[in-house]
């Protein structure tokens, strides 16, 4: 069945139950709201900006957004944009388009105007949907894009090249528009993260966004009485695959701005939340912060905290093991997953195998696995090779891109570009991406495990390992470090502590800079070598 479907059911068994709620540390308390349809709630006990919604007052909200662009002359098969910061409007936004049988196309909110406009001329977008946040970005390129797309505002003071979203909402009908779907409809268009290049366009059908929701829901087992704490870029498919299981249970789900510590912790006791997806930088941003008793978890109630996951990147065992001295009752799982893959669960650890810490896990819910050589063919167990996977949420396509299509797409299998090994357990581990990997005097370098060795240093905030140019090499690893603040470390230090490493896989360059993460927590390792990788070569030439 269409995702849509489980969201009309909800909004008839549980309607007047909350679905949504939207908190901002950041805003004093004092402020109210002022938007059109909405006052500020406060319940007694918060000391935050916050606002929320039941699933049929959501359900509503989408209705009478997807009859606004029928009204405007949508039908199945178009595309609308979403460029919104994590918001209350944001689902019923997305579920809106999704009933009109359009395509819902969400954008990253760090997206400059050019990319703005790449992203929407290369998916044949024809609404784009924003919000205050981008006024600037969109308004230097409204004469070009709004030529042949509608703009909405959402917000107060819409800007006079767009029109008021809110405004025209209000007067539409709050009932379900009746158009037909199936699963094998078209129903959205993904970038991919771009780590490797500017971002292409993923098409997925109904049948990858509902599939997503029965692998979340399998894999963390969420109930009526979960809250699920929703930190990531909804833009994303990580973070909104993850709420999918909410959206399946019919429970609660937060929408928190701000990753700081103390907002996590804040909104975890104050909202009773019970599931708590991380990124790596955050989860250890607040084990720091407890490290230095900037927190206390005396000051909040957390006994209701069920289960902490993390995705998107590689996690260090010596994370893990950290958070369980503080979390010792918690349960933990990885997820492993592509916007290619629909977001997270293709892969997982699993909540009982907490002992494997390290891997990514085994297939996920009605998906398979299997590690092949270069001509495709399954490598032995043990051997390091690149990690295809085949399922119900498999993408159709990079859309308009078949060369880029026919590179990853081969029969119902993906190759996901990721290096991977399977031991004798049958877990998976990741090496490393593919295009990431170093060859360096002919050896095979995985920048992964020598971070995963460089994090074992107990100064050591966050690592990231690149290739760069050398002669005599061809390459060699080196490691941009980000100390833990206060800390002194030197270079000799770090290469005093790599002698535990083999020869062949010690960095040839130290250097201590701020490791630059994307809005998912995925290390920006094009940027580092654009940014390093010159510099290097000139200096290498200097001394030839």
């Amino acid at each position: 069945m269409p995702i849509t479907d489980i969201l009309e059911k909800n909004a008839q068994l549980y309607g007047d139950d909350i679905a949504l709620v939207e908190i901002n540390p950041q805003i004093p308390e004092t402020r109210r709201v002022t938007w059109k349809e909405y006052d500020l709630i406060e319940p007694e006990g918060t000391s935050y900006y916050r606002r929320e919604i039941s699933w049929s007052v959501f359900d509503e909200k989408a209705n009478r957004f997807a009859n606004l662009l029928l009204s405007r002359g949508v039908k199945k098969g178009d595309k609308v944009a979403i460029l919104l910061m994590n918001c209350l409007e944001w689902l019923p936004v997305y579920f809106g388009i999704l009933k009109t049988g359009a395509l819902a196309v969400p954008l990253n909110f760090r997206y400059a105007a050019d990319e703005i406009q790449y992203c929407l001329d290369l998916a044949d977008v024809d609404i784009l949907v924003f919000g205050p946040e981008f006024i600037g970005r969109v308004e230097s390129i409204a004469d070009e894009i709004g030529k042949h797309r509608l703009l909405y505002f959402v917000g107060d003071g819409c800007p006079s090249f767009a029109e008021d979203y809110l405004t025209h909402v209000a007067d539409c009908s709050s009932k379900r528009p009746d158009i037909t779907l199936t699963d094998e409809d078209e129903a959205a268009i993904y970038f991919s993260s771009g780590t490797t290049g500017f971002p292409k366009a993923i098409l997925h059908k109904h049948r990858s966004l509902t599939h997503s929701c029965k692998v979340e829901q399998a894999h963390h087992g969420q109930t009526r009485d979960d809250v699920f704490l929703c930190i990531p870029p909804l833009y994303h498919t990580g973070a909104k695959m993850h709420w999918f299981g909410s959206l399946l249970s019919g429970s609660k789900a937060v929408l928190l701005k701000g990753a700081s510590p103390e907002f996590i912790l804040k909104a975890v006791s104050e909202e009773q939340c019970t599931i708590v997806w991380l990124l790596v930088p955050w989860a250890q941003d607040l084990l720091l912060a407890i490290d230095n008793g900037d927190l206390k978890l005396s000051d909040y109630k957390l006994d209701q905290w069920r289960l902490m996951h993390i995705g998107a990147q590689p996690v260090p065992q010596s994370l893990i093991k950290h958070w369980k001295d503080y979390f010792p009752n918690h349960q933990y799982d990885t997820n492993y997953g592509l916007s290619e893959s629909i977001g997270p669960g293709c892969v997982h650890l699993g909540v009982e195998n907490i002992h494997k810490v390290g891997a990514i896990g085994k297939a996920g819910y009605g998906w398979e696995t299997k590690i092949i050589d270069e001509k495709g063919n399954p490598v032995k167990q043990g051997e390091t090779g690149e990690l295809a996977v085949k399922g119900p949420g498999v993408m159709v396509c990079y859309y308009h891109d078949k060369k880029a299509t026919n590179e990853v797409l081969h029969g119902d299998w993906l190759y996901t570009g990721d290096m991977a090994m399977e031991d004798e357990d049958g877990f998976i581990f990741l090496v490393d991406r593919k295009k990431d990997v170093i060859i360096s005097g002919g050896e095979n370098l995985y920048p992964v495990q020598i971070e995963d060795f460089l994090r074992t240093n107990d100064a050591i905030l966050d690592v990231a390992v690149i290739g760069l140019p050398d002669k005599r090499l061809g390459e060699i690893a080196a490691a941009i470090i980000q100390l833990k603040p206060g800390m002194i470390t030197t270079e000799e230090d770090i290469e005093l502590f790599c002698k535990a490493l083999p020869r062949y896989k010690r960095p040839r360059r130290i250097i201590f800079a701020d490791v630059p993460r994307n809005a998912t927590g995925k290390i920006e390792k094009p940027k580092l070598r654009e940014m390093y990788g010159a510099t290097h070569l000139v200096a290498e030439q200097n001394r030839g």
